[in-house]
């Protein structure tokens, strides 16, 4: 990236990893989140490999329709593996270094359609797993404070391959916000849920 950064894009198959690492000039990595645990051990492993992680975004996420009366069970679990405890593991991984280090940036990419003040009207299991993944970024921001700014944000309907082609944003204009809070200074906000750079409501 042109601010310096190198960048790791992960991906839980090679050849979408490594369509996105070209794409951004970074390096792919391949992981798996419907495993938390064992995601977590492959990003402890990476640290040991090549270095401390200054930034983590959370990105990676899983989409299943329906209300609560139409989902399985199994998928409501599935749902919050991926977009709330393999996160929440992610940032165990990371944060023992950037607290060593005294500095991090952490960004939980979620969802309006996760917000409470949002009457979490999205398919149930989604709205659900996004809400919880807010709470991660509540609890997990409480302890690091103030030098790892760790926040959770809504990019918006993005034109990718969950979103659809009828999505009115670009990825680029999905990734400003993110990308923003990746990089914030050090008096910057921290334990708060951001859109198109403002707060906005739980």
């Amino acid at each position: 990236m042109r601010e310096g950064y190198r960048v790791l894009t992960a991906a839980r198959r090679s050849e979408d990893a490594q369509r996105a690492a070209v794409a951004i000039g970074g390096d792919a990595v391949v992981l798996d989140l419907s495993d938390p645990s064992d995601a977590e051990e492959a990003v402890a492993d990476l640290i040991e490999e090549r270095g401390p992680i200054d930034i983590l975004v959370n990105n990676a996420a899983t989409f299943a329709s329906g209300t609560a009366p139409e989902i399985e069970t199994s998928e409501l679990t599935d749902s919050l593996m991926v977009n709330t405890v393999a996160p929440f593991a992610l940032i165990r991984a990371v944060a023992p270094a950037m607290v060593e280090r005294g500095w991090g940036r952490i960004v939980n990419v979620s969802s309006g359609l996760g917000a409470f003040a949002g009457g979490l009207r999205g398919p149930a299991a989604y709205s659900i797993s996004k809400a919880a993944l807010n709470a991660v970024t509540v609890s997990w921001a409480s302890v690091l404070a103030p030098n790892i700014k760790v926040n959770a944000v809504c990019p918006g309907w993005v034109r990718t391959r969950m979103g659809g082609s009828a999505a009115p944003r670009t990825p680029e204009e999905g990734a400003d916000t993110p990308i923003w809070l990746a990089t914030l200074p050090d008096d910057g906000p921290t334990g708060q849920f951001f859109r198109d750079r403002k707060r906005t409501g739980w």
